[in-house]
């Protein structure tokens, strides 16, 4: 019989542990030995166990255990020394970006990619790209780069491979559980969690956003399965890489656009807006859409401006690698979004093809970024 409901009862950290929640929920941990020692510590075996992953480590370890640690000099000498350094860290005194630039008090630089590789129990990635993307938020962290990073929370990452008795490869998608990860629900002033909305196909979309922070780094995540949504909106932010041309759309219209609003509701007005891939070139549209509703510009006028403070990298350079779309497909979920930038369906078409007049041409997200 399979059990209505589980329920994961976390053991309470006593007092002198809390810097412990601390430093599990920064991402520094992650390329920081000081700190992976001082987890591996508290249960060697837990901790290989839980794969990794401090957050899972604090709410499985037994409470005898803790009770111990909070006792334990060495252990509490070992805990003092990483909150500290983590700290200080946190602070920015001397980094790069301050040494040269002097201090900044908000984000200027917004970094949006479909995949994030920062550590291995935290699945949002599933190879080189989420790598590149990773390694550009802990780079940024280490230079006192004033950015954040915007993606996806899937509820399954990457696929895990195992093989049968008869040899075959096989994969499996473990299913994440937020609550023992190292991110964090964001909330909006009233204290309930910060929603975002997006119409798409006539369909309204809640998003929920998560944040996990990386070093000095956040990166804010988005993720569509809410109660409020019906169950094939929910199925957006499912799995990387899964389902067919529709769901890959309806993932890179979340990224781009919903990743927009969600900046804009947190109040991060950033000046540069990074696509690592073409994935999340649909935010340009919304960049654009805001300038010409709030500042009174044309379409010509907002996108020069979009231009100058864009950038964009492609990772996978060859035709294979990149993402095209059937016009049609795309009619259905841009149509009435195009005709608020007051441009004919032609001309916008023509953004994301190499031969702007060849109406077989497919829509190429590369082409357009």
């Amino acid at each position: 019989m399979r059990p209505v409901r589980s329920f994961h009862v976390r053991p309470s950290l006593p007092e002198r542990l809390r810097a412990l929640d601390e430093l599990a929920y920064n991402l520094r941990w992650s390329w920081d030995h000081e700190t992976i020692a001082l987890f591996r510590r508290l249960d060697r075996d837990l901790w290989e166990t839980c794969g990794h992953n401090p957050v899972l480590l604090l709410g499985s370890v037994p409470q005898a255990r803790l009770d111990e640690a909070a006792q334990d000099e060495a252990f509490l000498a070992h805990l003092d020394r990483s909150a500290t350094a983590l700290r200080d860290y946190a602070a920015g005194e001397g980094t790069w970006h301050r040494r040269k630039f002097g201090p900044c008090s908000a984000p200027s630089v917004a970094y949006f990619s479909m995949e994030f590789g920062l550590t291995e129990c935290l699945p949002i990635y599933s190879g080189g790209l989420g790598i590149l993307a990773g390694d550009h938020l802990k780079s940024a962290s280490e230079l006192g780069v004033p950015l954040v990073g915007v993606g996806l929370l899937y509820q399954k990452g990457y696929f895990r491979q195992y093989l049968t008795a008869e040899g075959w490869q096989q994969e499996r998608y473990p299913v994440n559980d937020f609550s023992m990860l190292p991110i964090e629900p964001v909330r909006a002033a009233d204290g309930e969690p910060l929603r975002v909305r997006i119409r798409m196909a006539g369909a309204d979309v809640a998003i929920a956003v998560w944040q996990c922070r990386v070093g000095r780094v956040v990166l804010y995540c988005l993720d569509t399965n809410l109660p409020e949504n019906s169950p094939a909106l929910r199925d957006i932010t499912d799995q990387l890489y899964g389902g067919d041309q529709e769901t890959r759309i309806r993932q890179e219209i979340v990224l781009g656009i919903g990743g927009v609003r969600a900046l804009k509701a947190l109040k991060i007005n950033a000046d540069i807006f990074h696509c690592n891939e073409g994935h999340s070139w649909f935010l340009t549209l919304e960049r654009i859409r805001v300038l010409m509703l709030e500042h009174g510009m044309t379409f010509n006028e907002a996108s020069n401006y979009v231009w100058t403070t864009s950038v964009f990298t492609t990772h996978t350079p060859v035709p294979a690698g990149n993402e095209r779309f059937d016009p049609v497909l795309v009619h259905r979920y841009l149509g009435d979004f195009v005709k608020q930038l007051g441009i004919s369906w032609k001309d916008f078409l023509s953004l994301g093809r190499v031969n702007p007049s060849d109406d077989a041409e497919p829509f190429c997200m590369t082409v357009a970024a």
